[in-house]
Order: structure tokens, then sequence, then C-alpha cells
């Protein structure tokens, strides 16, 4: 999706708020789970909601994406909705970027794409998961999104190499 107006461009205070969705995926991988975090911010500035991956006991929906959507659906209206920006770890999978759409949340802004992700797994010799990893517009076409922010690209790397038990050379 081309860059409108700057919105896909990643901001200084974009980073702030991607930094703290890296704490939030190591913490998730401290506690045995996938490495993922995610905050929702209001248009002032102000975070909302903030999750991390919850996966591990077996229900591979409890994505904090997912649980954001959720969150929002019941607690915002639609008009805070839209303004709001999700901050997150890793791109949206494919059922998180529906909910965030569905639900008519804004603007997406991640630390490491799908494609990235993709292309360590890979290089690991790690399975594909079962559902097609996709990018964000190609499920969800109207959300803005900015990403990934390459300052956090090798953190992010390491985390989902220790999720996996590799020594990682990058």
């Amino acid at each position: 999706m081309p860059s409108v107006s700057g919105i896909n461009a990643v901001t200084e205070q974009d980073r702030e708020f991607l930094r703290r969705c890296v704490d939030l995926a190591r913490e998730a991988l401290d506690a045995g789970d996938e490495p993922f975090g995610s905050l929702l911010v209001d248009d002032v500035g102000t975070v909302r909601f903030q999750d991390r991956n919850r996966v591990k006991d077996g229900d591979a929906t409890r994505h904090p994406e997912f649980e954001i959507a959720r969150w929002a659906a019941e607690n915002l209206s639609p008009e805070e909705r839209r303004t709001s920006v999700v901050y997150t770890s890793g791109e949206h999978c494919p059922m998180c970027s529906a909910a965030h759409a569905w639900v008519g949340l804004g603007r997406i802004v991640y630390a490491s794409s799908t494609e990235q992700l993709s292309t360590w797994r890979q290089e690991w010799g790690i399975a594909a998961g079962p559902v097609n990893a996709l990018p964000i517009n190609s499920i969800a076409p109207q959300v803005p999104v900015a990403g990934p922010e390459l300052s956090l690209a090798a953190e992010m790397r390491s985390l989902h190499a220790r999720l996996h038990g590799v020594a990682d050379a990058d």
C-alpha cells in the first residue's frame, strides 16, 4: 500500500509504542508463549488496552491483536475505534487482520513483518503454520499500515529464534 501523506511512515512516537510491544513479546516468551505483544492507543496517545500472546494452553486464537478487537468492540464507540492505532510486535495474521477490519479499528503499526517472520522460519527449517502467512492488506485492504520497523528487526528475530530453540547467527 503506497504511503498517503506519511500515514505509512513509522514516527518516533510509533517507535516508543513498538518498544512496549516488543517488551510484551518478551514477557510472553518468558511465560512460555509465542513472542507477540500489542497495544491499542487512542487518538490522544493513551494506551487503552494491551496484551501478549496467550496460546500456550491450546487456544490458538488467543493473539493479542484479536483480544484488542474484542475489547474495542465492547468498550469503544465506532469513532474511537476508527481513530485508534494498534501497535504490535509482529504484523497481524489473517485472523487478526480480519477481526481488526470487521471491528473498524484504525491504523496498524508493526515491528516485524509477516515476510520477515516467514523468511526467518524458512532459514531455520521451521515448517509453515496451518494458515497462509499473508500481509495485512491482503486481508484488510483499507486498513492503513506502517512497518516493519527495522531498528527492532534483530531483537524480534532473536525472540523468535529463542522460541524455536535455534542458535541464530543473524
